[in-house]
Formats: C-alpha cells, sequence, structure tokens
C-alpha cells in the first residue's frame, strides 16, 4: 500500500511539473503599447549657461572693391587755332566695371596716383594739383569708369634713373552699405591711412 501511495504521489508531482513548464512556454510578443510621457530633463539634460561675450573684431571693409596699380595712357586733347593744331590738354579713362549708378549715389570712390615708383612711392589722391608746376589731374566718375583730364601728360613712363614705372593708378570703390564708409575717423586722401586700414595689397 505503501508503494502504491508513492506511486501516486510521483505522478501528481510530474503532471504538476508538465503543467508548470506548459504554462510559462513564451508566445508570441504583443503589440506594441503607447509612449509614454518625457521625463524631467536631468542635471545635465537642459541648456548650459551663456558663455562670456567675445573681443570686438575689427572694422568690417567687406565689399570694397579696388584695382591693381595700373598703367594708363594719356591722349592729347587737339583743337585747331586759326588753322594750327594746338593742345587744349590730355584725357584718359580707366575701366571699372563694378562702378554702378548705386556707388555712384551713395558710395565712396578715389582715385590714386604714385607719382613714385613701386620701390620708393609717393602717392597722391585725385584731383591733383602741384602748385609749384601749375600742374593738375582731375578726375570724373560714371557707370563703368573713370575719366581723367589733365594740363599734362601724366600718363605712365619709366623713371630714367631706376628704370622702374612711375604714375601708375588705382583706383578704390566702396558701396554705400560697407561698414568701411562709416569710419569717420579716416582720412581718404592719405593713401598710407586708407591703405592700412583696408589692408590693401600692393
Amino acid at each position: 500500500m505503501k508503494r502504491v501511495t508513492t506511486h501516486i504521489a510521483s505522478l501528481m508531482l510530474l503532471a504538476v511539473s508538465l503543467l508548470y513548464v506548459a504554462c510559462t512556454k513564451e508566445g508570441p510578443a504583443g503589440p506594441q503599447g503607447e509612449q509614454g510621457p518625457p521625463g524631467a530633463n536631468g542635471a545635465n539634460g537642459g541648456a548650459g549657461p551663456a558663455g562670456p561675450q567675445g573681443e570686438k573684431g575689427d572694422t568690417g571693409t567687406a565689399n570694397v572693391i579696388y584695382s591693381d596699380w595700373l598703367d594708363v595712357v594719356f591722349e592729347a586733347d587737339t583743337f585747331r587755332n586759326a588753322g594750327v593744331l594746338d593742345t587744349a590738354g590730355f584725357f584718359s579713362g580707366i575701366d571699372a566695371p563694378k562702378l554702378d549708378q548705386t556707388i555712384l549715389t551713395t558710395g565712396e570712390m578715389k582715385v590714386y596716383v604714385n607719382l613714385g615708383t613701386a620701390a620708393d612711392p609717393n602717392v597722391v589722391p585725385l584731383p591733383y594739383y602741384d602748385v609749384y608746376f601749375n600742374a593738375n589731374i582731375n578726375v570724373n566718375f560714371v557707370t563703368g569708369g573713370i575719366g581723367l583730364y589733365s594740363n599734362f601728360d601724366p600718363g605712365t613712363g619709366i623713371d630714367s634713373d631706376s628704370g622702374e614705372k612711375i604714375r601708375q593708378y588705382r583706383y578704390i570703390l566702396i558701396p554705400g552699405g560697407a561698414n568701411a564708409r562709416k569710419a569717420k575717423n579716416i582720412n581718404w586722401n592719405n593713401y598710407k591711412e586708407v591703405k592700412a586700414y583696408l589692408k590693401l595689397k600692393d
């Protein structure tokens, strides 16, 4: 009788074990639930504190247009006086494709002539007048170009002593919106000051 009871207990234990295994077997995954609300930001989750303000930058010279040093040839402005050909002066022109109506009406325009050489410059702004020699070079600006007129021939030439070029010309155009035009303390007739301020390259 004891043996039968033990056998029955063993069968019951086996049945319970099989039932447990059957119940714990993993079935197919169910549908994904809705996303929960986001949690609060942690200590490093939000925006950091504002950094210190940087140093003030250099004054802007954006959109400044300038030419290389140019060779300029002048022509005689002649007329007939009682049948004799006479010369009233000398004229020339410089192409400036970016000189538009906006710069003409709201910008800054300058032309400089280097009376010396590249190695030993003597740069003066136009218009130029020399009281001692009674010499002058005048300038006028139009859309796309610059006109020059003089009572002598101030065209680019060669210095007899050094063999280098003399009397080369350079123009600078500053649109009205460029910050450089707002620099009231700049003397635009002082080429060295202008060159340093605009960081011009020779």
